[in-house]
C-alpha cells in the first residue's frame, strides 16, 4: 500500500519501477543526479558517475536473467519532507526470480532515497540498500554459497 505520496515522487517512482522491469538506460538515467552517491549495509560508500551507471545497466541485465529474473514491483513509498529542497522516501521492493521454471523465489528489498526537488524533475542524489542483495540471492539459493 502506498501512503500519501507527492506527485513528483510518485511520477519518479513509476518511471523508476518501469526501468527496473526493462532496463531502459535512458529512462533510469533520467531518475539520478550526476553524480550520485550509494551506501550499503556493510558501510561502502560510493560516489557514482552517471555514465557508469548506464554502462552498468546491460550487465545488470544480463546477470538478472540469467537467474531468472521476472520483475520488480515497488510496494511501499515512504515520502518525508527533509526541507523546501530534499526529501526522503523509503521503499520496500518486491522482485521475483525464477531460475527453475515453475518455481519462483521472491526477495524483498528495503531502501532509502534522498531526492534533489528543487528542479525541473526529481533526482535520486542518495541511495542506502538496508539488506546486502547478494547475501539474500544466495540464501535463497540463486546464487552459489561463497
Amino acid at each position: 500500500m502506498m501512503n500519501q505520496l507527492s506527485v513528483v515522487v510518485k511520477q519518479l517512482f513509476d518511471d523508476f519501477e518501469r526501468g527496473s522491469n526493462t532496463f531502459e538506460s535512458d529512462l533510469l538515467a533520467l531518475q539520478f543526479s550526476d553524480p550520485f552517491m550509494t551506501a550499503d549495509p556493510d558501510g561502502i560508500i560510493q560516489v557514482v558517475k552517471k555514465d557508469d551507471f548506464i554502462a552498468g545497466i546491460s550487465k545488470r541485465q544480463a546477470f538478472f536473467q540469467s537467474i531468472g529474473f521476472q520483475f520488480v514491483k515497488i510496494l511501499s513509498l515512504d515520502e518525508t519532507p527533509l526541507d523546501d529542497h530534499y526529501v526522503m522516501v523509503k521503499a520496500l521492493v518486491h522482485m521475483r526470480f525464477e531460475k527453475i521454471p515453475g518455481q519462483p523465489v521472491d526477495l524483498k528489498d528495503h531502501s532509502t532515497y534522498i531526492l534533489f526537488v528543487g528542479d525541473i524533475s526529481p533526482k535520486i542524489v542518495f541511495y542506502l540498500t538496508h539488506e546486502n542483495l547478494m547475501k539474500i540471492m544466495q540464501d535463497k539459493g540463486l546464487l552459489p554459497g561463497s
